[in-house]
């Protein structure tokens, strides 16, 4: 504890991974990675910089006087030139020579670039390993029958199986925007103060081959295979919108998945995992509640919101670019990703020790069955010569009847009522024999069956083996 605010994503929700990807050090540390990047290629191609400057530059990454920074930024009001000060006070050789015609937006905009990519492929990781969580999960409930559900009404049954696969279509489709996302990740470069690379020009005295191969190294340098075609003084902040609309969708997902989960919980159908010793309520010593899913809905409903900020700051950026991005970039963006981060990492603890109670699954499902039935009924007793529309009235007027001896707290009696009809044509323990619920599943084993087979190939690259995530 502290006597100042921290984040709940920093102290309670986001991973180790994720908090260090995004921590103070990581980003300073790319600056100056940048900085050596910089320095080092444009001693290749000839500026008056040395092997010896660049060594000095090297040595002193991780180093970083925050201290020095803080006074110097105070002083200039300006924290790319802060932290340069407080670079060539650690690397005074090579101080004349940082930051060698670039403007802020180089290690900035850079290591934002290099900083998401790295935190998309790791959410990458993680939304394909609930994905197998949910595949085993379909395949091993593939048919066990459970109702469905229109208008949170019951509906035709389906299977357990069959909906976890609604669930893991809609990831499937948020892991091809996240895909895209990063196939579409370009390197910013040095570009200068309105992406002209004027100063370039100057420093290479007019040789654009030489401005061209700097960029082409210190992309590579960082693993990124080409830059923007062109850009103003910073990459383009649609790159942002994009990124965090493919974290909006994961949360759309999850929130959707975890919702149907707590809907299932309250009838005890599902449950997500409890802990021997887990309290459920201060007051209620019996509660189980659903807090897990609960807290991926709250999550993911922040994650939406905060989404709204890229495309705000995108449509909002005059001409080659202007700072109100800065401020709110600084918050949206990190925050972004912890959140779709701890949203993943809930979603994998509860898709992996989630809770299928069959007894009571048949139980819900028997009971209703008899109605699920009628359309069946219908049809064997039109065979038998009756009229289609006669029946559908006797179905009708019977299921009210028995719907409200259920509701005074009696058992489903329709079956009974609809064999005493004489005109109906069928007998109590004829209807009892097609009230199998496997016979009103459809095709949901084989749909299950299908569509995880098409999968599996996918999803070998989740790291199945890793530790059980702990929330």
């Amino acid at each position: 504890m502290t006597d100042r605010f921290e984040s709940p994503l920093s102290s309670r929700y986001a991973s180790e991974y994720m908090l260090k990807l995004f921590s103070s050090d990581t980003r300073y540390q790319t600056w100056r990675k940048l900085w050596v990047a910089l320095a080092r290629e444009e001693m290749k191609l000839g500026l008056p910089i040395t092997e010896a400057q660049v060594a000095e530059l090297e040595a002193h990454v991780e180093d970083i006087d925050y201290e020095c920074v803080r006074a110097r930024e105070k002083e200039v009001r300006h924290d790319v030139m802060a932290h340069v000060y407080a670079y060539g006070k650690a690397a005074p050789s090579a101080a004349g020579i940082i930051h060698l015609g670039a403007t802020s937006c180089y290690v900035t905009d850079n290591a934002d670039l290099i900083i998401y990519r790295d935190a998309l492929r790791h959410l990458r990781g993680e939304l394909l390993a609930v994905l197998a969580n949910l595949a085993d999960l379909a395949e091993r409930t593939k048919a066990v029958p459970t109702l469905g559900y229109t208008h949170y009404q019951p509906a035709q049954l389906v299977t357990v199986g069959k909906r976890a696969t609604l669930w893991m279509q809609d990831l499937l489709s948020d892991l091809g925007e996240l895909d895209f996302a990063i196939e579409n990740i370009k390197f910013l470069g040095c570009r200068g103060t309105t992406g002209t690379e004027a100063s370039f020009l100057d420093l290479f005295d007019g040789d654009e081959a030489k401005i061209d191969a700097m960029n082409a190294a210190l992309a590579a340098d960082f693993g990124f295979s080409e830059c923007f075609d062109v850009c103003g003084q910073t990459y383009p902040r649609k790159v942002d919108s994009r990124i965090l609309n493919a974290l909006s969708s994961i949360a759309q997902s999850c929130s959707k998945l975890a919702t149907d989960i707590r809907l299932m919980q309250h009838d005890r159908q599902l449950e997500e995992p409890f802990e021997d010793s887990q309290i459920g309520s201060s007051a209620m010593a019996y509660k189980r509640n659903p807090m897990r899913c609960e807290r991926i809905c709250s999550l993911s409903r922040y994650l939406i919101a905060d989404a709204m900020n890229a495309p705000m700051t995108a449509s909002a950026q005059w001409l080659e670019r202007t700072l109100d991005d800065s401020a709110n970039r600084r918050i949206s963006m990190p925050e972004g990703f912890l959140c779709a981060d701890a949203v993943l990492r809930l979603a994998r603890n509860v898709t992996d020790g989630l809770r299928v109670n069959e007894k009571i699954i048949d139980r819900a499902v028997r009971e209703y069955l008899p109605f699920i039935a009628t359309e069946n009924l219908l049809m064997e007793a039109v065979k038998r010569g009756g009229d289609r529309q006669q029946l559908h009235e006797i179905i009708r007027r019977c299921s009210m009847q028995a719907t409200e001896k259920m509701k005074a707290g009696g058992e489903c009696d329709l079956l009974e009522r609809l064999s005493a009809e004489e005109s109906f044509g069928l007998t109590e323990g004829e209807m009892r024999s097609i009230l199998d619920p496997r016979l009103y599943i459809g095709r949901c084993p084989e749909q299950v069956s299908r569509f995880v087979a098409k999968v599996r190939p996918l999803l070998a690259e989740a790291d199945t083996a890793a530790d059980k995530i702990e929330v």
